[in-house]
Protein backbone atom coordinates (compact mmCIF):
# COMPACT_ATOMS: atom_id res chain seq x y z
CA UNK A 1 0.00 0.00 0.00
CA UNK A 2 0.68 3.77 -0.58
CA UNK A 3 2.16 5.75 2.46
CA UNK A 4 -0.28 7.91 4.42
CA UNK A 5 0.44 11.64 6.28
CA UNK A 6 -1.21 12.15 9.68
CA UNK A 7 -1.20 15.58 10.69
CA UNK A 8 -1.86 16.76 14.44
CA UNK A 9 -1.66 20.11 15.85
CA UNK A 10 -2.79 22.89 18.38
CA UNK A 11 -2.85 20.31 21.15
CA UNK A 12 -1.26 21.86 23.59
CA UNK A 13 -1.74 24.98 25.74
CA UNK A 14 0.41 28.05 28.31
CA UNK A 15 -0.10 25.54 30.96
CA UNK A 16 1.12 22.37 29.33
CA UNK A 17 1.62 19.89 26.57
CA UNK A 18 3.33 19.75 23.67
CA UNK A 19 2.29 18.82 20.35
CA UNK A 20 5.82 17.00 19.24
CA UNK A 21 5.64 15.10 22.26
CA UNK A 22 1.70 13.79 21.08
CA UNK A 23 3.98 13.02 17.58
CA UNK A 24 6.28 11.08 19.22
CA UNK A 25 3.46 8.73 21.51
CA UNK A 26 1.64 8.03 17.78
CA UNK A 27 4.90 7.11 15.93
CA UNK A 28 4.70 4.53 18.97
CA UNK A 29 1.23 3.59 18.54
CA UNK A 30 1.05 2.82 14.69
CA UNK A 31 4.58 1.01 14.91
CA UNK A 32 2.98 -1.72 17.35
CA UNK A 33 0.02 -2.20 14.61
CA UNK A 34 2.28 -2.59 12.15
CA UNK A 35 3.16 0.58 10.72
CA UNK A 36 6.38 1.25 9.39
CA UNK A 37 7.48 4.98 10.34
CA UNK A 38 8.47 6.36 6.89
CA UNK A 39 9.16 10.79 8.01
CA UNK A 40 8.08 12.15 11.29
CA UNK A 41 7.98 16.31 10.63
CA UNK A 42 8.11 19.01 12.34
CA UNK A 43 6.28 21.95 10.97
CA UNK A 44 6.52 25.69 12.01
CA UNK A 45 3.91 27.85 10.33
CA UNK A 46 3.24 31.94 10.60
CA UNK A 47 5.03 32.70 13.62
CA UNK A 48 2.76 35.86 13.63
CA UNK A 49 -0.26 33.75 14.42
CA UNK A 50 -2.48 35.56 17.07
CA UNK A 51 -3.76 32.13 18.59
CA UNK A 52 -0.55 30.20 18.97
CA UNK A 53 0.63 29.04 22.20
CA UNK A 54 4.80 28.86 21.45
CA UNK A 55 5.93 28.24 18.60
CA UNK A 56 2.99 27.53 16.20
CA UNK A 57 4.26 24.14 14.86
CA UNK A 58 2.33 21.07 13.53
CA UNK A 59 3.54 17.62 13.06
CA UNK A 60 3.23 15.06 10.11
CA UNK A 61 3.95 11.56 10.64
CA UNK A 62 4.27 9.77 7.37
CA UNK A 63 3.54 5.97 8.11
CA UNK A 64 2.90 2.86 5.76
CA UNK A 65 1.44 -0.44 6.64
CA UNK A 66 3.28 -3.20 4.92
CA UNK A 67 1.17 -6.10 5.98
CA UNK A 68 -2.38 -4.82 4.72
CA UNK A 69 -2.71 -5.56 0.96
CA UNK A 70 -3.51 -2.73 -1.63
CA UNK A 71 -7.73 -3.56 -0.61
CA UNK A 72 -7.18 -2.91 2.91
CA UNK A 73 -5.36 0.33 2.14
CA UNK A 74 -8.82 2.36 3.55
CA UNK A 75 -8.39 0.02 6.71
CA UNK A 76 -5.15 1.46 7.41
CA UNK A 77 -6.09 4.95 6.80
CA UNK A 78 -8.90 4.62 9.04
CA UNK A 79 -6.63 2.66 11.85
CA UNK A 80 -4.10 6.03 11.61
CA UNK A 81 -7.53 7.93 12.07
CA UNK A 82 -8.69 6.51 14.86
CA UNK A 83 -5.47 6.13 16.28
CA UNK A 84 -4.08 9.78 16.21
CA UNK A 85 -8.07 10.74 17.75
CA UNK A 86 -7.74 8.72 20.50
CA UNK A 87 -4.82 10.49 21.00
CA UNK A 88 -5.77 13.87 21.16
CA UNK A 89 -8.73 13.16 23.09
CA UNK A 90 -6.37 11.34 26.06
CA UNK A 91 -3.71 13.85 25.87
CA UNK A 92 -4.92 17.41 24.83
CA UNK A 93 -5.02 20.30 26.81
CA UNK A 94 -9.11 21.26 26.24
CA UNK A 95 -9.84 22.82 29.28
CA UNK A 96 -7.86 25.60 27.67
CA UNK A 97 -9.99 28.21 25.85
CA UNK A 98 -7.08 28.55 23.06
CA UNK A 99 -6.99 24.89 22.61
CA UNK A 100 -8.49 23.52 19.63
CA UNK A 101 -7.29 20.34 18.10
CA UNK A 102 -7.16 19.10 14.72
CA UNK A 103 -6.06 15.68 13.13
CA UNK A 104 -5.88 14.85 9.28
CA UNK A 105 -5.61 11.71 7.49
CA UNK A 106 -4.50 11.71 3.73
CA UNK A 107 -3.64 9.17 1.39
CA UNK A 108 -3.12 11.16 -1.56
CA UNK A 109 -1.47 14.32 -1.97
CA UNK A 110 -2.47 17.35 -0.64
CA UNK A 111 -1.46 20.79 -2.56
CA UNK A 112 1.90 21.99 -1.02
CA UNK A 113 -0.10 25.76 -1.71
CA UNK A 114 -1.99 25.18 1.85
CA UNK A 115 1.38 24.62 3.46
CA UNK A 116 2.96 28.18 1.71
CA UNK A 117 -0.14 30.11 2.58
CA UNK A 118 0.18 28.87 6.50
CA UNK A 119 3.56 29.43 6.25
CA UNK A 120 3.34 33.06 5.30
CA UNK A 121 -0.09 34.30 5.47
CA UNK A 122 -3.46 33.68 7.55
CA UNK A 123 -5.57 30.53 6.32
CA UNK A 124 -9.28 30.20 7.72
CA UNK A 125 -11.15 26.62 8.87
CA UNK A 126 -12.87 26.36 6.10
CA UNK A 127 -10.21 27.31 3.20
CA UNK A 128 -9.31 23.61 5.04
CA UNK A 129 -11.87 22.08 4.95
CA UNK A 130 -12.60 22.70 1.41
CA UNK A 131 -9.00 21.23 0.70
CA UNK A 132 -9.41 18.34 2.71
CA UNK A 133 -12.76 17.34 1.26
CA UNK A 134 -11.42 18.06 -2.60
CA UNK A 135 -8.73 15.58 -1.05
CA UNK A 136 -10.49 12.83 0.26
CA UNK A 137 -8.68 13.75 3.43
CA UNK A 138 -10.23 11.98 6.73
CA UNK A 139 -10.28 14.46 9.20
CA UNK A 140 -11.49 15.62 12.40
CA UNK A 141 -11.44 19.33 14.66
CA UNK A 142 -12.57 19.58 17.77
CA UNK A 143 -14.46 22.75 19.78
CA UNK A 144 -13.88 25.72 16.98
CA UNK A 145 -11.63 23.01 15.17
CA UNK A 146 -8.63 25.83 14.54
CA UNK A 147 -6.10 22.86 14.66
CA UNK A 148 -7.45 21.75 11.28
CA UNK A 149 -5.37 24.49 10.17
CA UNK A 150 -2.10 23.38 10.90
CA UNK A 151 -2.85 19.43 10.80
CA UNK A 152 -4.11 20.43 7.06
CA UNK A 153 -0.61 22.50 6.43
CA UNK A 154 1.59 19.54 8.21
CA UNK A 155 0.00 16.97 5.73
CA UNK A 156 0.55 19.58 2.35
CA UNK A 157 4.05 20.67 3.66
CA UNK A 158 6.96 20.18 0.76
CA UNK A 159 10.09 20.74 2.48
CA UNK A 160 12.96 22.42 -0.62
CA UNK A 161 15.34 23.17 2.45
CA UNK A 162 14.98 21.63 6.06
CA UNK A 163 17.13 20.62 9.18
CA UNK A 164 16.53 18.32 11.76
CA UNK A 165 15.50 18.09 15.58
CA UNK A 166 16.33 15.64 18.41
CA UNK A 167 13.70 16.48 20.72
CA UNK A 168 13.82 14.45 24.26
CA UNK A 169 10.92 14.52 26.75
CA UNK A 170 9.78 13.51 30.47
CA UNK A 171 6.11 12.84 31.58
CA UNK A 172 4.01 15.49 30.74
CA UNK A 173 2.53 15.20 34.47
CA UNK A 174 5.56 15.83 36.15
CA UNK A 175 6.16 19.04 38.06
CA UNK A 176 9.69 18.36 39.18
CA UNK A 177 12.37 21.01 38.00
CA UNK A 178 13.98 19.70 34.53
CA UNK A 179 17.28 18.30 35.70
CA UNK A 180 19.83 19.11 32.56
CA UNK A 181 23.60 19.46 33.50
CA UNK A 182 24.33 22.63 32.25
CA UNK A 183 28.33 22.02 31.70
CA UNK A 184 27.54 19.22 29.29
CA UNK A 185 25.13 21.50 27.33
CA UNK A 186 27.93 23.58 26.74
CA UNK A 187 30.26 20.54 25.71
CA UNK A 188 27.51 18.95 23.25
CA UNK A 189 27.92 22.67 21.86
CA UNK A 190 31.59 23.04 21.50
CA UNK A 191 32.15 19.37 20.02
CA UNK A 192 29.38 19.57 17.35
CA UNK A 193 29.09 23.27 16.46
CA UNK A 194 28.79 24.67 13.45
CA UNK A 195 27.32 21.62 12.50
CA UNK A 196 24.14 21.82 15.78
CA UNK A 197 23.28 25.48 16.44
CA UNK A 198 21.67 27.90 18.87
CA UNK A 199 21.60 24.90 22.36
CA UNK A 200 23.22 27.85 24.11
CA UNK A 201 23.94 30.98 23.68
CA UNK A 202 27.89 31.69 24.07
CA UNK A 203 27.79 35.42 24.97
CA UNK A 204 25.41 35.75 27.41
CA UNK A 205 26.35 32.14 29.32
CA UNK A 206 22.75 30.82 28.85
CA UNK A 207 21.54 26.81 27.47
CA UNK A 208 18.37 27.99 25.09
CA UNK A 209 17.68 24.06 24.47
CA UNK A 210 16.34 23.21 27.95
CA UNK A 211 12.60 25.08 28.03
CA UNK A 212 11.23 26.98 30.65
CA UNK A 213 7.42 26.25 30.04
CA UNK A 214 5.28 23.82 31.60
CA UNK A 215 5.48 21.21 29.25
CA UNK A 216 6.97 17.67 28.23
CA UNK A 217 10.05 18.71 26.54
CA UNK A 218 13.42 17.77 28.12
CA UNK A 219 15.79 19.66 25.96
CA UNK A 220 16.14 20.06 21.85
CA UNK A 221 18.78 19.51 19.76
CA UNK A 222 18.92 21.29 16.63
CA UNK A 223 21.66 20.48 13.72
CA UNK A 224 21.99 19.89 9.94
CA UNK A 225 21.92 15.93 9.74
CA UNK A 226 20.42 12.95 12.29
CA UNK A 227 23.78 12.54 12.81
CA UNK A 228 25.18 14.97 13.93
CA UNK A 229 22.23 16.15 15.85
CA UNK A 230 22.34 12.43 17.83
CA UNK A 231 26.28 13.08 18.58
CA UNK A 232 25.81 16.10 19.68
CA UNK A 233 22.73 14.48 22.25
CA UNK A 234 25.22 11.79 23.26
CA UNK A 235 27.12 14.54 25.25
CA UNK A 236 23.64 15.49 27.15
CA UNK A 237 23.67 14.76 30.81
CA UNK A 238 19.99 15.08 32.60
CA UNK A 239 17.27 12.95 34.06
CA UNK A 240 16.44 9.55 32.38
CA UNK A 241 13.62 10.66 29.57
CA UNK A 242 10.72 8.85 29.21
CA UNK A 243 11.09 9.06 25.12
CA UNK A 244 12.53 11.32 22.38
CA UNK A 245 12.03 11.31 19.06
CA UNK A 246 13.77 12.39 15.72
CA UNK A 247 12.17 15.02 13.71
CA UNK A 248 13.08 16.84 10.24
CA UNK A 249 11.88 20.52 10.33
CA UNK A 250 11.62 23.55 8.43
CA UNK A 251 13.13 25.58 11.46
CA UNK A 252 16.14 27.47 10.67
CA UNK A 253 15.21 27.96 6.74
CA UNK A 254 13.94 31.67 6.05
CA UNK A 255 11.60 29.89 4.32
CA UNK A 256 8.73 32.38 6.09
CA UNK A 257 10.31 35.23 4.51
CA UNK A 258 8.85 37.44 1.58
CA UNK A 259 11.22 39.52 -0.95
CA UNK A 260 9.07 42.41 -1.19
CA UNK A 261 8.64 46.42 -1.24
CA UNK A 262 7.83 48.52 1.85
CA UNK A 263 4.73 49.92 0.25
CA UNK A 264 3.12 46.13 -0.51
CA UNK A 265 4.18 45.21 3.01
CA UNK A 266 0.99 43.35 5.29
CA UNK A 267 0.85 43.44 9.00
CA UNK A 268 1.20 39.47 10.45
CA UNK A 269 3.71 38.46 7.93
CA UNK A 270 7.63 38.15 7.79
CA UNK A 271 9.55 40.26 4.97
CA UNK A 272 13.16 40.91 3.45
CA UNK A 273 13.28 44.22 2.44
CA UNK A 274 15.73 46.44 0.97
CA UNK A 275 15.82 50.13 1.71
CA UNK A 276 18.26 52.79 3.32
CA UNK A 277 18.84 53.71 6.47
CA UNK A 278 16.12 57.28 6.99
CA UNK A 279 16.56 57.90 10.91
CA UNK A 280 19.55 58.09 13.12
CA UNK A 281 18.81 55.20 15.55
CA UNK A 282 17.95 55.83 18.83
CA UNK A 283 17.11 53.80 22.48
CA UNK A 284 13.75 54.02 23.57
CA UNK A 285 11.92 52.86 26.83
CA UNK A 286 12.95 49.76 27.98
CA UNK A 287 16.11 49.71 26.09
CA UNK A 288 14.39 48.83 22.72
CA UNK A 289 16.24 50.21 19.62
CA UNK A 290 14.73 52.33 16.81
CA UNK A 291 15.13 53.46 13.33
CA UNK A 292 14.03 53.43 10.11
CA UNK A 293 14.78 52.47 6.32
CA UNK A 294 12.89 54.01 3.33
CA UNK A 295 13.28 52.58 -0.06
CA UNK A 296 12.63 56.40 -1.67
CA UNK A 297 8.94 55.78 -2.05
CA UNK A 298 7.97 54.42 1.42
CA UNK A 299 9.19 53.91 4.89
CA UNK A 300 8.69 51.49 7.64
CA UNK A 301 10.17 51.64 11.40
CA UNK A 302 12.75 48.76 12.48
CA UNK A 303 12.88 47.80 15.83
CA UNK A 304 15.11 45.77 18.21
CA UNK A 305 13.76 45.03 21.21
CA UNK A 306 15.35 44.72 24.53
CA UNK A 307 15.39 40.60 24.42
CA UNK A 308 17.90 40.97 21.54
CA UNK A 309 20.84 42.25 23.72
CA UNK A 310 24.14 42.72 22.32
CA UNK A 311 22.48 42.73 18.60
CA UNK A 312 20.84 46.01 19.78
CA UNK A 313 24.44 47.44 19.49
CA UNK A 314 24.92 46.72 16.18
CA UNK A 315 21.65 48.30 15.26
CA UNK A 316 22.98 51.43 16.88
CA UNK A 317 25.95 51.77 14.82
CA UNK A 318 23.83 52.45 11.69
CA UNK A 319 23.45 55.80 10.41
CA UNK A 320 21.56 57.78 7.70
CA UNK A 321 22.49 56.60 4.34
CA UNK A 322 23.76 52.91 5.11
CA UNK A 323 21.89 50.44 2.68
CA UNK A 324 20.89 47.72 4.10
CA UNK A 325 18.53 44.30 3.66
CA UNK A 326 16.46 43.69 6.72
CA UNK A 327 14.92 40.46 7.62
CA UNK A 328 11.77 39.99 10.28
CA UNK A 329 8.38 40.16 10.99
CA UNK A 330 6.01 42.87 10.34
CA UNK A 331 3.69 44.05 13.29
CA UNK A 332 2.07 47.31 14.42
CA UNK A 333 3.64 49.22 12.23
CA UNK A 334 7.44 47.96 12.69
CA UNK A 335 9.49 44.94 11.36
CA UNK A 336 11.23 43.62 14.35
CA UNK A 337 14.42 42.90 13.50
CA UNK A 338 15.88 39.14 13.20
CA UNK A 339 18.37 39.74 11.33
CA UNK A 340 20.20 42.19 8.59
CA UNK A 341 22.94 42.77 5.66
CA UNK A 342 24.69 45.92 5.12
CA UNK A 343 25.22 46.35 1.70
CA UNK A 344 27.49 49.77 1.59
CA UNK A 345 28.10 52.07 4.28
CA UNK A 346 27.53 55.78 4.13
CA UNK A 347 30.89 58.28 5.25
CA UNK A 348 29.85 59.41 9.03
CA UNK A 349 30.61 62.85 8.60
CA UNK A 350 30.49 65.90 11.08
CA UNK A 351 31.07 69.55 9.98
CA UNK A 352 31.97 71.86 12.41
CA UNK A 353 33.16 75.84 12.77
CA UNK A 354 36.61 75.71 11.03
CA UNK A 355 39.34 76.76 12.79
CA UNK A 356 41.12 80.39 11.69
CA UNK A 357 44.34 80.06 10.51
CA UNK A 358 45.38 83.84 11.60
CA UNK A 359 44.66 83.63 15.58
CA UNK A 360 44.09 80.00 15.87
CA UNK A 361 40.67 80.10 17.42
CA UNK A 362 37.48 78.58 16.46
CA UNK A 363 35.62 80.62 13.84
CA UNK A 364 31.69 81.01 14.26
CA UNK A 365 28.98 81.01 11.83
CA UNK A 366 28.70 84.41 9.86
CA UNK A 367 25.08 83.83 9.39
CA UNK A 368 22.55 81.68 7.11
CA UNK A 369 24.64 80.45 3.81
CA UNK A 370 26.82 83.49 5.09
CA UNK A 371 29.81 80.58 6.08
CA UNK A 372 31.80 81.57 9.05
CA UNK A 373 33.70 84.25 10.95
CA UNK A 374 36.39 84.95 13.49
CA UNK A 375 35.36 86.51 16.39
CA UNK A 376 38.68 87.75 17.83
CA UNK A 377 40.40 88.60 14.31
CA UNK A 378 37.64 89.37 11.90
CA UNK A 379 39.34 86.00 9.21
CA UNK A 380 36.14 84.72 7.58
CA UNK A 381 35.83 81.55 5.59
CA UNK A 382 33.16 79.32 3.32
CA UNK A 383 34.32 76.08 3.97
CA UNK A 384 33.62 73.92 7.32
CA UNK A 385 35.71 71.38 9.11
CA UNK A 386 34.90 68.04 8.26
CA UNK A 387 35.54 65.55 10.77
CA UNK A 388 34.82 61.58 9.59
CA UNK A 389 34.53 59.09 12.36
CA UNK A 390 35.32 55.44 11.67
CA UNK A 391 32.35 53.52 11.75
CA UNK A 392 31.75 50.70 14.62
CA UNK A 393 30.32 48.33 11.66
CA UNK A 394 31.12 46.51 8.70
CA UNK A 395 29.41 44.71 5.19
CA UNK A 396 27.83 41.93 5.75
CA UNK A 397 25.24 40.09 8.04
CA UNK A 398 24.21 40.62 11.66
CA UNK A 399 21.75 38.59 13.37
CA UNK A 400 20.06 38.60 17.04
CA UNK A 401 21.46 36.23 19.29
CA UNK A 402 20.62 32.43 20.48
CA UNK A 403 18.23 33.58 23.08
CA UNK A 404 15.87 35.86 20.63
CA UNK A 405 16.23 33.08 17.68
CA UNK A 406 12.77 32.21 16.61
CA UNK A 407 12.29 28.86 15.10
CA UNK A 408 12.35 29.49 11.41
CA UNK A 409 15.45 31.85 11.26
CA UNK A 410 18.38 30.52 9.62
CA UNK A 411 21.23 31.33 11.73
CA UNK A 412 23.95 32.86 10.18
CA UNK A 413 26.44 30.10 10.98
CA UNK A 414 24.18 27.66 8.87
CA UNK A 415 23.83 30.06 5.70
CA UNK A 416 27.54 30.23 5.77
CA UNK A 417 27.77 26.42 5.19
CA UNK A 418 24.81 26.45 2.43
CA UNK A 419 26.33 29.14 0.50
CA UNK A 420 30.38 27.26 1.26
Amino acid sequence: MGTIRIGVDDTDSPNGMCTTYLGALLCEKLEKKGFEIKERLLIRLNPNAPHKTRGNAAICVVAENAEKKESDAGDAKNEAFFTACSLVEEFAEFDCENTNPGVVVSEGPVSPDFYKKALRDFCTIEEAENLLEKSGALYRGWKIKRGLIGATAAVSADLSDYTYEVLAYRSPFSKEKRSVDRKSVFLSEKMTYPRTWDSVDMKSGVVVCVPHTPDPVLYGIRGESPEWVMKSRSYIVSEEPERECLYRTNQGTDVHLVDSVISDILDGRSYRLKGKVSKKPFTGTGGHVETEISDGKSSVRCMAYEPTKEFRDIVRGLIVGDEIIVCGSYKNGSINLEKFFIESLAEDMTKKPPVCQKCGKRMTSAGKDKGYKCRTCGEKSKSPEIIRSERSVGKGWYEVPPVARRHLSMPLVRNRRKNS
